[in-house]
């Protein structure tokens, strides 16, 4: 008999700290443009002029774009390569991250910018976009959690309301996708 409850104790931890666990996905350039960008990184390296004030700054540059604008050739080269797409979570629809409308501000636009990259986990690991799409589109669905005020009122009622309790931390809808009200995710 104790065996069963240990089991059942276990199950019961388990069960219940699934749902905290998720997985971060990442849009990343193609292959071809992380090859340009090396090609444009290795001439301004070659480049460089190693004279003291250039070492003392950390060969920050007159940037090309706009005058009086500082960067880094290494900068230059990471800028806007790992873009967070989103979050999976057990029982929670997908949770989306539009950066403030800085890459897309629709569906549309969403899954055209997924498209132009390469999709990869918090792991590394690559993702066939268009099996990401699917997954994401349909994870969660239909009764999948949202915060939102149902879900706040819930919490509440059970003793678990906190800070989030507040209507700026709802998550949007946008299109049908649920999208966080933040841009930082963990």
């Amino acid at each position: 008999m104790k065996y069963f409850g240990i089991f059942k104790i276990i199950l019961i931890f388990v069960s219940e700290n699934l749902l905290i666990m998720g997985t971060n996905y990442y849009r990343i350039p193609t292959h071809e443009e992380m090859e340009s960008r090396k090609e444009t990184l290795i001439k301004f390296v070659t480049n460089l002029e190693l004279s003291p004030e250039n070492i003392e700054s950390g060969f920050k540059l007159i940037s090309p774009r706009k005058d009086w604008e500082w960067f880094s050739p290494w900068e230059m080269f990471l800028e806007d390569t790992n873009i967070h797409l989103g979050k999976r979570s057990s029982g929670w629809k997908f949770c989306w991250n539009f950066h403030k409308n800085k890459y897309y501000s629709n569906k549309e636009s969403l899954l055209e910018f997924i498209r132009s990259g390469r999709v990869v986990d918090e792991y590394g690991e690559e993702q066939d976009v268009e099996a990401f799409i699917r997954m994401a589109l349909e994870w969660g669905e239909p009764n999948g959690l949202v915060v939102n005020e149902e879900y706040r009122k819930d919490k509440r009622s059970k003793g678990m309301g906190s800070f989030f309790d507040d209507p700026r931390y709802d998550d949007l809808i946008i299109d049908g996708l649920r999208v966080s009200s933040s841009t930082d995710f963990c």
